[in-house]
């Protein structure tokens, strides 16, 4: 496969992996809204501001309030790092792979852009109309992603499209649990702003049949970050990651981005069972997103010939 074409396949599947998790993340926090929670916790942060901060779309210390962040966050296509500006980049990306990518998955991207671009712009300016937009698009990649299951050849192609997904869903999991527990933090107790990290990733259930502890924030930080029998931990992305590059390199053995996988999966298997429930999370966060920097840039120089960094979103 030509490396133009594995790395347009790659970043394909972060932006669309990125407009899902923007859409869960503003729709989780919406959710935690209604339900009357308390507007910050010990030790734990969720809000408007911080999702701003988590995906690079406001200044450093600037505080916005609720309508605008929505708008930056959903349906601003000035903003870089949007769920619309996201859908418009995996739109054009798939239109220069639309032989590799099959006609249905195609189809339902372009739709997809082309509705959020929509013949009267102000239809979704009304006051529900970042949520809307937000259910749309949840339902939309839903629907991309199962085309491109049944749809696709299982091939090295499939490969590098799952590839950016995951270390897509991995990073963004980590930048969430990053932001929203600063390093300053000491007790970290209480479950309303938790709540909305499972409900930013649509966890709520899973982590139900899988914790028996109730969803405080401590439990719930470490259930994504290391129960591999959900899809969305930083655990289980890796070991998907590392499953995609193995099966798209034809000598994984001698693979940087695979050795390196391979090397953080069993640390994060070390740490679920070593971390003390007293660590600092966000410390964890930090050590292994900078790993993540790393395997894109290995990425990067093995598979993509040292191309330059994509024009669309990046690790950071």
């Amino acid at each position: 496969m030509l490396a133009r074409i594995a790395q347009e396949l790659y970043w394909l599947g972060r932006n669309l992996a990125r407009a899902e998790f923007t859409a869960r993340v503003v729709d989780g926090v919406f959710q935690v809204e209604l339900q009357g929670q308390p507007d910050a916790e010990p030790g734990v942060v969720l809000g408007w501001n911080e999702l701003l901060a988590m995906l690079g779309s406001g200044e450093e210390g600037e505080r916005v309030q609720r309508l605008e962040a929505l708008q930056r966050l959903t349906l601003d296509a000035k903003t870089r790092n949007s769920m619309v500006s996201s859908v418009e980049r995996a739109r054009e990306g798939a239109r220069t792979v639309r032989d590799v990518i099959s006609a249905d998955m195609w189809e339902a991207i372009n739709t997809t852009a082309l509705t959020l671009r929509g013949d009267d712009p102000s239809s979704w300016l009304a006051p529900a109309g970042p949520y809307l937009a937000c259910k749309y698009i949840k339902e939309r990649t839903a629907l991309i992603g199962g085309l491109g299951d049944r749809t696709m050849l299982r091939d090295e192609a499939k490969s590098f499209l799952d590839a950016g997904s995951f270390i897509e869903t991995a990073d963004m999991v980590l930048r969430m649990l990053h932001v929203a527990f600063p390093p300053s933090a000491d007790a970290i107790e209480g479950g309303g702003h938790a709540l909305a990290l499972l409900q930013a990733v649509g966890g709520f259930q899973a982590y139900r049949r899988a914790v028996p502890a109730p969803p405080n924030a401590r439990p719930v930080a470490r259930f994504l970050l290391f129960e591999r029998a959900y899809p969305d931990s930083v655990a289980a992305c890796v070991d998907s990651l590392h499953d995609a590059l193995e099966s798209a390199d034809t000598s994984p053995r001698n693979s940087e981005p695979v050795l390196r996988l391979s090397r953080l999966a069993a640390d994060l298997d070390f740490q679920r069972r070593t971390l003390a429930d007293s660590a600092e999370i966000g410390a964890t966060c930090e050590a292994v997103r900078d790993e993540l920097v790393r395997v894109d840039a290995d990425l990067a120089d093995r598979y993509f010939a040292g191309a330059a960094r994509h024009r669309g979103t990046t690790v950071v």
